[in-house]
């Protein structure tokens, strides 16, 4: 086992913090570029926007397989092996879910996207930079774990504020909105965007647990 006996006094590979932090960098370069996806109503500039967020994507695929291969030639860890992975996967999923949305922008090339689009971007930024800072605290998370905290409280009142606004997004589709081809098509791309919210949340509640075992 990780946290051993014997394992608090073998080095533990530092190597896994970096390229974390390099995932919430991919994860806050996507989240800014879909802010400005969401605002733009012609076909063209969707299908540019999507061109990058997809490279990024793609930087995040690789990263996560980079810390998989990692934990398989690693002998001694910084946390659970599992919940390395897990935390990688989770941020990945972040990147996976706003691709979906633009992927879906360009399919779809809906009409108009409401305000309320552009409200949860702007939400899963800051659920980006707050994983960010989280995942900067995680390499002295036994010594003080009170920031860390905070960052896990804030992504879940991000979600919550997430909620609110995807709730009413679908009361006032439904009242206003009479194509419902239009309808299907917003609501699959406000779902993502939805999506990507809850998987910052989730990001947080893996990182608590890590708190549970180690703080």
């Amino acid at each position: 086992m990780n946290n051993s006996f014997f394992s608090k006094f073998t080095p533990k590979e530092p190597k896994f913090f970096p390229i974390l932090k390099e995932m919430s960098n991919v994860m806050l370069i996507a989240s800014d570029l879909i802010i400005e996806c969401v605002q733009k109503s012609d076909h063209e500039s969707a299908i540019e926007y999507y061109r990058k967020i997809k490279e990024q994507e793609k930087k995040g695929d690789a990263l996560s397989n980079q810390i998989f291969d990692e934990l398989n030639t690693t002998f001694i860890t910084p946390f659970d092996r599992e919940d390395i992975n897990r935390l990688s996967n989770r941020m990945d999923d972040v990147t996976d879910y706003i691709n979906s949305c633009a992927k879906r922008i360009v399919l779809y090339n809906p009409r108009q996207l409401p305000e309320s689009a552009t409200e949860l971007a702007r939400l899963i930024k800051e659920g980006a930079v707050c994983i960010g800072k989280a995942v900067d605290e995680l390499d002295v998370l036994k010594k003080d774990a009170k920031k860390i905290k905070e960052y896990c409280t804030e992504l879940h009142d991000i979600e919550n504020r997430a909620d609110d606004v995807y709730e009413n997004f679908i009361i006032d589709l439904f009242e206003h909105e009479k194509d419902g081809i239009e309808i299907i098509k917003v609501k699959e791309i406000m779902y993502e965007l939805e999506k990507a919210t809850d998987a910052t949340e989730y990001v947080g509640k893996i990182i608590k647990t890590i708190i549970v075992k180690y703080a």
